[in-house]
């Protein structure tokens, strides 16, 4: 990368500053970079160079002192809320936040787990990229049981931002023309395996409302001439994807966005830069820059633009805004509604189901697929699926066989003990539900009286927990698992919940808290992301979401960052902000 594009002290004022580097801060800065604006991109942590620092990449477990394990000692001091995410080990765990600098603390009696990503590229390094549109039963789901806010927007108001960003980013998956569930502009499908194309048959024969289709993900299966233009290559199914990949074959910062807005030339980046708050001006109503806090010498600077985007993640900017004050917003900026920090929502990933396939011993599989199998949400209609509780979940999951690792455990020596630690074990599925978690204005995050970090910002104190009404739900997708498997002639069928146990954070899928709306009274933002108080600020990463609906929200953040970016430079040509 080019090291021009790197700033520290400037001032210059630019047309747009993109606070966050991650998803949604990537595709801001592509797309005001490509329509001629100046753009500094704000990040907190260090520079991640595409390819050049994935140092764990390649590797194998053999390589590294604990066979991929992190020191005992290190996660205890530095990464005891990290080590809970399924993609942290020793060879990723540099691209993950250092508990020990990035306090925060949680209400008495509640637990919520604060995935953090401080470097350029954030989680778009290590997000598990599922790629699914919305549909127009998500969007209507609020206004339909009457939780949450009605979203200001519907499907065909996304529609073409959803392509836009699928044919640039590269979307694998198959055309299934479902309802709840539409269609993206795909590159070839990853396959089922036979024992998982055997189920969808059982499926579809027991089951027909709950389709079993392969998962859709953002990784190049046969790249097209965008994405060759852009360095990117076929993806090779490693399933290392979060070491990083030199072939850009899934899609995140490094390897899509940041290079097409840096080609323009009129992007800036500005790195261990971290945004204490927001300079407001209240004669004329306007965001006029950020105070930023270095990430190591803590010494202050300031920023200034025409218009700010927040792409900092859900808390992130949520943070920010309540950190930024003043006497018109003594709550927060851009607060008059008094929703800012409220209706916090995550993903519900607390019921699993686990079953055994009688044969299918001549089947085996090449690669590590990226992906697995899907099941969309049946209960997408209130009117046709009537349960003890509200909204619904999509299962996710795959077949594999057994290794030496399940060998190693049981009795042997000699000769036959070790011939038999080379063949396959049998065939097995595992499944786990994804719920929607309801919109509640209790789950909220705000600002704690006297805690502080060490750039003397204060702490997020979260207050989350899961309702009866998501308790239930698993409850119901473990026994709705459970039933589907044995009716597909699985054998030793067995499932289970962890919603008590587990708490909100680990899905990575935190969304909610400067949500959007039609009515300044209730809600943070209008539909385009655009804040009803203040005209030149932008807030298009998760904290603008109503509901969680039950698909991974990532797709949705692209898509409604580049509608924000579209609606801002017509408004900014025009000279209404």
């Amino acid at each position: 990368m080019n090291e021009q594009l790197y700033i520290n002290e400037t001032k210059e004022t630019f047309d747009v500053l993109v606070v966050g580097s991650g998803i949604t801060g990537g595709w801001a800065a592509k797309e005001f970079c490509q329509r001629g604006f100046k753009t500094l991109m704000i990040e907190r942590g260090r520079v991640v160079e595409h390819r050049k620092d994935y140092i764990g990449e390649g590797k194998g477990p053999w390589q590294f002192p604990h066979r991929m394990k992190v020191d005992n000692l290190l996660q205890e001091q530095q990464y005891k809320v990290q080590k809970k995410c399924y993609a942290f080990n020793d060879a990723t765990k540099h691209f993950f936040g250092n508990d020990q600098e990035l306090p925060y603390t949680t209400k008495p009696g509640t637990k919520f787990d604060w995935i953090r990503a401080n470097q350029l590229g954030g989680k778009s390094l290590l997000w598990h990229r599922q790629s699914y549109r919305f549909s127009d039963f998500d969007f209507n789901a609020n206004k339909a049981d009457g939780h949450g806010n009605d979203w200001p927007i519907r499907y065909n108001d996304l529609a073409k931002w959803y392509s836009h960003v699928e044919k640039h980013a590269g979307i694998s998956g198959s055309y299934e023309q479902l309802a709840q569930l539409p269609d993206s502009e795909f590159l070839p499908a990853f396959e089922l395996t036979v024992p998982e194309l055997s189920f969808q048959k059982a499926m579809k024969q027991h089951f027909p409302d709950k389709p079993v289709i392969i998962g859709r993900t953002a990784h190049l299966t046969k790249p097209t001439e965008l994405h060759i233009s852009q360095g990117r290559g076929q993806c090779m199914a490693r399933n290392e994807c979060q070491k990083g990949c030199s072939f850009g074959a899934y899609f995140s910062t490094q390897s899509s966005t940041l290079p097409a807005a840096a080609a323009t030339g009129n992007l800036h980046i500005a790195p261990n830069s971290v945004v204490h708050s927001l300079i407001y001006d209240e004669k004329t109503n306007r965001v006029k820059g950020v105070k930023v806090i270095d990430n190591d010498t803590l010494k202050t600077r300031e920023y200034f633009a025409k218009v700010v985007f927040l792409c900092a993640s859900t808390l992130g900017s949520t943070q920010i805004l309540l950190n930024s004050t003043s006497k018109k917003f003594p709550n927060g900026l851009a607060n008059s509604s008094g929703v800012l920090g409220h209706y916090l929502m995550d993903h519900n990933y607390n019921a699993v189901i686990r079953g055994e396939f009688d044969g299918f011993d001549d089947e085996y599989y090449s690669g590590r697929r990226p992906t697995g199998l899907y099941i969309p949400n049946a209960q997408y209609r209130p009117d046709k699926y009537r349960k003890h509780y509200l909204r619904g979940y999509a299962l996710s999951g795959s077949a594999g066989r057994g290794d030496w690792r399940g060998s190693a455990w049981q009795d042997g020596i000699g000769k036959d003990f070790k011939q038999k630690l080379t063949q396959a074990g049998p065939w097995y599925m595992s499944l786990m539900a994804q719920g929607e978690m309801l919109p509640r204005f209790e789950n909220q995050v705000s600002l704690h009286r006297t805690k502080t970090d060490k750039w003397g910002i204060p702490q997020l104190e979260i207050n989350c927990q899961w309702s009866q009404n998501e308790i239930d739900m698993m409850e119901d997708a473990a026994e709705v698992g459970k039933d589907m498997m044995i009716k597909a002639g699985l054998k030793n069928v067995r499932s289970f919940t962890t919603t008590k146990e587990g708490a909100p954070g680990l899905a990575i899928h935190e969304v909610g808290t400067a949500r959007m709306g039609r009515n300044a009274k209730s809600s943070v933002l209008n539909g385009y992301n655009q804040s009803h108080d203040i005209p030149n600020l932008f807030v298009t990463d998760g904290a603008s979401f109503c509901s969680s609906a039950v698909v991974n929200p990532s797709l949705t953040f692209m898509a409604l960052t580049v509608r924000a970016v579209d609606y801002c430079a017509q408004e900014m040509k025009a000279k209404r902000i």
